[in-house]
């Protein structure tokens, strides 16, 4: 059945055959002419954002997760320019995301016209594909095409720019829309030889280690992770974009690796003999110095992105597809297989569990502990809400210090470290996840840059708790600072709340906005204050926790050195120095 419609309304109609119910956005000019019909819409819930980037974390929110598609809207150049940080975040992370912008006339582009942008230009390196229409009959399949890029294979953010003229010119609106992607054929099932291969490397293996990338979450692999770990009795490592993919109750579970990962989670790695890696990439934050990683270690890496195999790391047995049917078909092979006998392994590992706890130092300067704040807003939540991160000092706590047991519970910026994340990426969580209890937990410096998404919670009844761990000061380019500058602190103190200025005041700021604001200076008050927040549910809650400025993020591996180099302390020598 066909009709016809302007190129406006047919972006809607699209969107609302497609599935759509939630859009994060800011009308202007140049997508004024969505915004007419999308008033309209019955199916479509639209959510105002105060800035785009706003829309666009709020979009990479929801889809973390829902595991469904993401969708933010802007208008045409600033507009479009403040969707870019979101974007290349969303690419980074492997978020499946579709940026709609309006475009100025088509017989304007390359007049420098008023808020003219190369959006497409711009978003070229940092999407799967950005799109340019200019007539509005190509509006269907390419809506439908950008979705279903975004959505399969390694997913990512897909960029569409519609001029005006093609949101207000009419065409025959026709749908199911024929898509033809030629040379787009993501491949997700695995090649048998391949998985024979990685069973045999496996079998033969004395010190294996499971070592889990984000794509097993974007996958939905975690039953089939569960299954592949206990059929091997190997060691599991979950990455910061994998944690919760694997439960941390279990005893196979040694926590996170790389930089600020536990001892035996980053020792594991170095000492092992075949590393399985699946759906990660061999991010530096986990290798350290490449050349000294893992360096007897054969490697059987699985990944949907065949770009990913072999970029890194050499292969021993590279699989490509996706990671739930990798590793479906990797347990039926393991099966007819007997379990090797890693009893040596553990004990070297246990013994590594027992004498390196993942644990820190209580503050000493009156201040609260922020490493205990976390623990205790993780434990009173429970494994069943959603944590959404900002990055820096708390983002590594958040990620040590509360136990995940289930994939989509950790929303972060991992790869581009996007100070401002947090608040609408939990303002796009509760909207997909609406039953769901959703915290942001934010520092002072990143609650900073997009706390204006508190207005939106408040108007659309969108009740998250944010926890700011207020060390009032950008806390992990201080920890830098101390260790690698001498001290010396370059514009890193932000007088939020260790001082006279306390500016702003965080807890008068919520107000302002509509939100309970809560202040927490004793011990004593943590718990108190946690459990309002979470019994507070017809406005959003803020939360200052006011923290150490002194407490530091261990173990840690410096930048570019060898992970053989993990301290567990500032002034403890290396690990190994004393272990060997």
């Amino acid at each position: 059945m066909s009709e016809v419609l302007t190129g406006a309304q047919a972006i809607i109609r699209s969107l609302e055959n497609l599935g759509v119910t939630d859009v994060f956005g800011l009308p202007g000019g140049a997508i004024l002419p969505t915004y007419d019909p999308l008033m309209d819409s019955k199916k479509i819930r639209h959510i105002l954002v105060r800035h785009e980037q706003g829309a666009g974390h709020a979009a990479e929110g929801y889809a973390s997760a829902s595991g469904k598609l993401g969708v933010c809207i802007a208008t045409s150049g600033p507009g479009a320019t403040n969707l870019v940080t979101a974007i290349a975040d969303a690419h980074m992370d492997s978020v499946p995301l579709l940026a709609i912008t309006g475009q100025v006339g088509s017989k304007l582009i390359g007049t420098d016209a008023f808020q003219e942008a190369d959006i497409v230009g711009i978003t070229m390196p940092i999407t799967k594909h950005s799109f340019l229409v200019t007539r509005a009959e190509d509006i269907p399949e390419t809506i439908a095409a950008a979705v279903l890029i975004a959505t399969t294979g390694r997913p990512g953010p897909v960029l569409v720019d519609v001029t005006k003229d093609a949101q207000v010119s009419k065409a025959e609106f026709v749908w199911p829309p024929k898509v033809e992607l030629p040379g787009y054929k993501p491949v997700t099932k695995p090649h048998g030889k391949q998985i024979q291969a990685a069973a045999a490397l496996i079998g033969e293996s004395k010190k294996p280690v499971l070592y889990v990338g984000g794509g097993v979450v974007r996958s939905g692999a975690s039953a089939s992770l569960l299954k592949l770990a206990e059929l091997t009795g190997a060691p599991v490592v979950t990455t910061l974009m994998a944690r919760g993919a694997f439960p941390d109750s279990h005893p196979l579970n040694l926590g996170m690796p790389g930089m600020h990962g536990t001892v035996p989670a980053v020792t594991s790695l170095q000492k092992s003999d075949l590393l399985i890696a699946l759906g990660a990439r061999f991010d530096d934050r986990v290798t350290g110095d490449l050349k000294s990683f893992a360096p007897e270690a054969k490697v059987i890496h699985v990944d949907i992105d065949p770009a990913e195999i072999g970029k890194i790391r050499f292969a021993d047995v590279p699989i490509v597809g996706d990671a739930n049917e990798v590793i479906t078909e990797l347990n039926l092979e393991l099966q007819k297989q007997p379990k090797a006998d890693l009893n040596e392994w553990w004990a070297f590992l246990d013994n590594l569990r027992a004498r390196y706890p993942l644990g820190y130092t209580p503050a000493d300067d009156g201040k609260l502990s922020p490493q205990y704040v976390i623990e205790r807003i993780g434990e009173l939540s429970g494994p069943e809400a959603i944590f959404a991160a900002g990055v820096g000092q708390h983002q590594m706590w958040s990620a040590q210090f509360i136990k995940y047991e289930r994939p989509n519970a950790w929303l972060n910026s991992g790869g581009a470290g996007t100070m401002g994340y947090s608040v609408p990426a939990a303002m796009g969580a509760k909207v997909a996840q609406p039953d769901r209890l959703v915290w942001s937990i934010d520092g002072d410096g990143c609650f900073q840059m997009t706390n204006q998404e508190l207005a939106t919670c408040a108007i659309n009844n969108i009740p998250i708790k944010v926890a700011i761990i207020n060390n009032s000061s950008l806390g992990m380019v201080r920890q830098w600072q101390t260790l690698f500058y001498n001290e010396r602190y370059s514009n890193t103190d932000l007088h939020t709340g260790t001082d006279a200025l306390m500016i702003p005041d965080f807890v008068k700021l919520a107000e302002a906005y509509g939100c309970l604001g809560i202040r927490v200076e004793k011990e004593e008050d943590i718990d108190k204050a946690i459990k309002l927040a979470i019994e507070t549910n017809d406005r959003p809650v803020v939360i200052d926790f006011i923290v150490s400025r002194d407490a530091m993020v261990w173990p840690m591996v410096a930048a570019g050195v060898s992970n053989d180099e993990v301290k567990y302390a500032r002034d403890a020598a290396p690990i190994w120095d004393n272990e060997e």
